[in-house]
């Protein structure tokens, strides 16, 4: 596991993520509900989100590459992030993952980018976009 986290442009984000081995971690808390999200992401709040960290190593099973984001990866991205790679990094825990990144610009960039928003309230997202 590398100890740095690398960023992702929205543009590689958007060829990459149909690839199985990807999941997109949404880190922001409640304005998800009322914002949108990337569909198909795994919604973990940052204000739980250290207490949650083994719930999302079991929801990533067979997936290599995580890439996280907030409203902006200025902030709660980058840290969930770290948190996560250090959390690896410290139990040596084998979960196949290579890669965890963040999300250039997040949620914002990626909606003002016109990318697909999903605006569901499945949980999980069953990946409607709009």
């Amino acid at each position: 596991m590398a100890q740095t986290i690398s960023y992702i442009t929205g543009a590689q984000l958007l060829s990459l993520r149909r690839r199985p081995n990807i999941a997109i971690i949404d880190v922001r808390d409640e304005e998800r509900s009322y914002d949108g999200h990337i569909a198909g992401s795994l919604h973990y709040a940052s204000d739980t989100f250290s207490d949650k960290i083994s719930d999302l190593i079991q929801d990533v099973k067979g997936k290599d590459t995580l890439v996280f984001h907030c409203a902006l990866s200025q902030v709660r991205g980058p840290t969930c992030a770290r948190k996560f790679a250090s959390h690896l990094e410290e139990t040596k825990e084998d979960t196949g993952i290579k890669s965890v990144l963040v999300l250039e610009r997040g949620f914002n960039g990626w909606e003002a980018s016109g990318r697909p928003v999903c605006r569901c309230t499945d949980v999980p997202c069953k990946g409607k976009t709009t």
